[in-house]
């Protein structure tokens, strides 16, 4: 695995992974960064959405569920108030769209997910208390 990151200048850097992309990383100006790019903590928030995204995603297509918009926020994250200042908290919010969206199939997703397959949340879960809710939308109801 070749990972690394590379000191541009101030607070900036950039990252690249053996996918061959880059992410830009900067600090807010309180600790000299110039707030060009996104934080790394942030990235840890953002990398904890893409895994169990990639996760349900995967697992609805194999339940052959249909939808036409998925989204994934947080809602809520608290952390420590000391260095390291890790999470401890962090409360996450599942909303698909679609016309006839199984409910027990969609919480079944999100749990195997949070259960079982996202990587990150099993690394965030052991100084985090990771939790989630869900919410359907019916297309058609929104569209009226």
């Amino acid at each position: 695995m070749s990972v690394k990151i590379k000191w541009v200048d101030g607070m900036k850097f950039v990252g690249n992974g053996d996918s061959g992309h880059s992410v830009v990383m900067d600090a807010g100006p309180e600790v000299g960064g110039e707030d060009t790019a996104t934080r790394p903590m942030e990235l840890c928030l953002i990398s904890l959405l893409g895994c169990t995204g990639m996760d349900v995603v995967a697992i609805l297509r194999k339940m052959e569920v249909e939808w036409d918009d998925f989204e994934i926020s947080i809602l809520e994250y608290e952390r420590a108030p000391k260095h390291p200042k890790v999470y401890t908290k962090i409360r996450l919010l599942f909303k698909i769209t679609g016309d006839n969206i199984d409910e027990k199939l969609f919480a079944k997703a999100i749990k195997l997910s949070h259960d079982k397959y996202c990587s990150i949340s099993a690394m965030l879960s052991k100084t985090a208390e990771v939790s989630y809710e869900y919410k359907i939308e019916n297309k058609k109801l929104k569209e009226e």
